[in-house]
């Protein structure tokens, strides 16, 4: 159960791997996943990966997509239902977070991961979109971004939406394609400001970024 988890962000490298493997093969047996830019995902200090949300699918091809280093994700908590499950979200490095309360121990264990060198992914829309269309980004990511930080890497997911759309029961076999785009370094972030009142610029500007690599 969620109570078990370790204050510390910590994946289980055997586990992590052996599950990217399967779930890599599944994406490109399935889903003729195609990679671009890994390169640009940086191999040490910490890293956020930003991408669209449309899918189930996306934390899988966002976990795929960059085999370097373990990447860590929120996930609801009402995921750690069964013991197989928090089992297995533990081990991989899954950070619960109670959603639509502004989970403040799921921000710091996400800061936390970022300030120890770890790479994380965030989906700054939040939740799923609900018609393909990419969303306004949370001022949370800004928060986040600001105290930890860490260097943002943009990603743009095509297809996810497609194949396995919110209230769909089983994806279908469409091509997906993970997009990685260049860094955004903190420089950028801070010429935007500092404080509350730039939380809602910073995550706007990764929404831009996300967008360009859709359009490029």
């Amino acid at each position: 159960m969620i109570d078990s988890l370790k204050h510390e962000v910590m994946a289980d490298m055997r586990i992590y791997q052996l599950s990217t493997r399967i779930l890599k093969l599944y994406l490109l047996l399935w889903h003729r996943l195609k990679v671009r830019g890994a390169e640009n995902v940086p191999d040490h200090g910490g890293i956020m990966i930003a991408s669209n949300h449309a899918s189930y699918l996306d934390p899988m091809a966002i976990g795929v997509g960059y085999r370097g280093r373990p990447v860590h994700f929120m996930a609801r908590d009402t995921l750690w239902k069964s013991k197989l499950v928090s089992w297995w979200m533990n081990s991989v490095g899954t950070i619960p977070v109670a959603r639509g309360t502004g989970d403040i121990r799921a921000m710091k264990l996400m800061i936390k991961a970022l300030k120890e060198g770890k790479v994380v992914s965030m989906f700054p829309e939040g939740t799923r979109t609900e018609d393909g269309e990419m969303q306004e980004a949370k001022a949370g990511v800004g928060f986040i971004i600001e105290k930890s930080g860490c260097t943002v890497v943009p990603a743009y997911i095509d297809g996810s939406f497609r194949a396995f759309p919110k209230g769909a029961k089983l994806d279908k076999p469409v091509g997906l394609t993970v997009t990685y785009g260049k860094p955004i370094t903190q420089e950028e972030f801070q010429a935007l400001g500092s404080g509350r009142d730039a939380y809602e610029k910073h995550s706007a500007l990764i929404m831009q970024r996300i967008a360009d690599l859709r359009d490029s």
